[in-house]
């Protein structure tokens, strides 16, 4: 009987493991994903514009597995506490993965609009913002893998970084339109780019703060620091 509780054990314990390694390789992808639709509007590379909007059906073919197999886990497992939290989270974070590679594969479907325009100026704000992104999405993958809390908060805390370089952008956008109205139509496609980078920001940050709360059981609080240095209060269910 203990041979067999002790396997029973090591496949749930191996079903969990699967689980994060599934959410794992659906970030993956859409890592690959937003460098190639990034690519595509600053190298004004419209092969890999095609190949970021191609890259979506395996996304969504990803979650739906993910989905499934939360449904099996908590029907045969009936999981409790923390293993609980977990697989539930799992859900959030696969929703947000799809749409981070929804808002992926806009910008690139922007990009080939855009490389249609000769624009007098460059676009190193909006290159420098999608590095970011990039980087926070990494960082996040990385701690949904670990169960990590820490490097989760680290990307919470990253966000404003993100907020910041929009606001940056769309001034800058703004002066350029109100310079010259032939910039008017591709700086509206760059808008709405630099708008769907900022959602991806947005979304890695949901998954940031659901991972520290399947990992703790703590929820960070809703407004989001001002800053590296900020400090955070962490709110335990139950506390206002």
């Amino acid at each position: 009987m203990a041979d067999l509780a002790q396997h029973i054990v090591r496949s749930y314990e191996q079903e969990l493991q699967q689980l994060r390694d599934m959410l794992v390789e659906m970030g993956g992808l859409l890592e690959a994903q937003l460098a190639t639709a990034t690519a595509a509007v600053t190298q004004g590379d419209s092969a890999a514009a095609t190949a970021a909007m191609e890259q979506d059906p395996a996304v969504d073919a990803l979650e739906r597995d993910v989905e499934q197999f939360v449904i099996r886990l908590l029907a045969l497992r009936q999981p409790l506490a923390g293993d609980l939290r977990q697989i539930v989270a799992s859900l959030k974070i696969s929703s947000d993965l799809e749409r981070i590679g929804d808002y992926a594969a806009n910008v690139a479907k922007r990009s080939i609009v855009l490389n249609q325009f000769n624009l007098s100026f460059k676009l190193s704000g909006l290159a420098h913002m999608a590095r970011q992104v990039q980087e926070n999405l990494k960082l996040t993958i990385d701690a949904v893998g670990d169960s990590d809390a820490e490097k989760a908060v680290q990307v919470w805390r990253a966000d404003q970084a993100v907020d910041d370089i929009y606001t940056a952008i769309f001034r800058e956008l703004i002066t350029y339109m109100m310079e010259d109205a032939r910039n008017i139509t591709p700086c509206t496609h760059l808008l709405f780019i630099a708008k769907n980078l900022e959602r991806i920001g947005d979304h890695t940050t949901n998954i940031a703060e659901t991972v520290h709360y399947a990992a703790t059981g703590e929820v960070l609080p809703e407004g989001r620091p001002k800053g590296e240095s900020s400090a955070y209060t962490i709110i335990r269910p139950g506390e206002h």
